[in-house]
């Protein structure tokens, strides 16, 4: 008797990553091992421009690095920049080699590997150009005024969008047909599992009874301005305010004792547990501890392109998760009203609902739904012959 075939692999999933921030490649890792533990045996690709930025990534992961699409590698022929850029697309600068190494890259393997999907999280070119290529694309989808050409082709063109934020976040601007193939995940990549307040303020040194307002200043600027934070705790003298991160110095400002700078921290989720009142950015890792940890929020968002974080702060202001304040208060009457506004609206297990912990393995099972639904387990032909090594 004829001995049958072995059920041929199934296709590898593709990866962009941008590799500014941490928050890309950590959802990027979660979403791989989640992947990795469906035991379909579906391998992944990542391409990024750096290749130290993962953790964790389970046995069998390739992370391929390209040239970045964002820096480039030597002048630009003077020339180039006289070239309009077309409105269906955000970066792509002439003339620069890296970008043609980078996409050369990615294509070569579309042609070799067949892939089942291509995730980018987030360059609307490389969605476009999995399109171009005839490989079906998830987009990572993010907040902001992203109605544009450029966006709107990435998103049109996607077999599916991922967005790692909760449906009750979406924004009254996407299209039902937008929404619909949207899966939210809440808190994906994000470590969620926060300690107790009582547990957080006991490694810190902060006594249970002390009242606490912390302060985030995000990693994208200078930092958050020194002088409204002193027109705060003068304000609030029984509070103990505390910063982390950069803080901008004014020569003006007026500090009083009980405003300290910790700095850049590791501690981050014990800060956020111990804290009663949070002021900070709307940035992807920050807004999914906080809403796990179910504190009041004054959400403050820093300049972002396409305006992501102001969306964003606007999306939980509706959903009842943060106060969203365009800039820090510039008065003590300022601050009583918002500092009062953000305790008087917290409503914690309203925050706890907007993140999941099954994030990951839920995502993956949708990946893997979508891969199957788009295929119908259609075989996946053998590679070619040609060396994949440097693909």
């Amino acid at each position: 008797m004829r001995d049958l075939a072995p059920d041929p692999a199934p296709r590898p999933i593709g990866y962009f990553v941008h590799h500014q921030g941490r928050g890309h490649a950590e959802r990027c890792a979660a979403v791989v091992r989640a992947l990795h533990e469906t035991g379909t045996g579906r391998s992944v690709r990542i391409f990024s421009a750096r290749d130290d930025i993962f953790p964790d990534l389970p046995p069998g992961t390739r992370v391929t690095r390209i040239p970045s699409l964002f820096e480039p590698e030597g002048p630009t022929p003077p020339g180039m920049d006289g070239v309009t850029t077309p409105e269906t697309v955000h970066c792509a600068p002439l003339g620069w080699p890296g970008i043609r190494r980078a996409m050369a890259t990615m294509t070569r393997w579309f042609a070799t590997a067949d892939p089942a999907l291509m995730i980018s999280d987030v360059s609307a070119e490389v969605a476009q150009l999995a399109r171009l290529c005839s490989v079906p694309h998830v987009k990572v989808l993010q907040h902001g005024d992203r109605g544009d050409p450029g966006h709107r082709a990435a998103y049109d063109g996607a077999a599916g969008l991922l967005a790692p934020f909760d449906r009750a976040l979406a924004q009254p601007d996407w299209s039902a047909e937008m929404v619909a193939k949207t899966f939210f995940a809440g808190g994906l990549g994000v470590d969620l599992d926060l300690p107790t307040r009582a547990a957080a303020r006991a490694r810190l040194g902060i006594a249970p009874s002390e009242r606490v307002a912390l302060v985030i200043s995000g990693g994208g600027g200078d930092g958050v301005s020194e002088a409204p934070l002193g027109v705060a705790a003068r304000t609030f003298p029984d509070i103990r305010w505390i910063t982390v991160g950069a803080v901008r110095r004014d020569w003006h400002a007026t500090l009083p004792s009980n405003l300290e700078h910790a700095g850049w921290v590791g501690d981050m989720a014990d800060r956020i547990a111990a804290a009663d009142l949070v002021v900070a950015s709307t940035g992807n890792t920050t807004a999914a501890q906080v809403l796990a940890a179910g504190r009041p929020w004054i959400a403050v968002p820093e300049w972002r392109y396409f305006d992501e974080q102001v969306e964003k702060a606007r999306a939980l202001a509706r959903a009842g998760a943060a106060l969203h304040l365009d800039h820090l208060p510039s008065s003590a009457h300022r601050w009583r009203e918002a500092v009062e506004g953000a305790v008087a609206r917290h409503d914690p297990d309203r925050q706890r609902k907007l993140v999941r912990r099954d994030a990951a393995p839920a995502t993956a099972l949708w990946l893997e739904g979508l891969a199957r639904r788009l295929w119908e387990r259609a075989p996946h032909p053998q590679t070619t012959t040609e060396d994949l090594s440097d693909a």
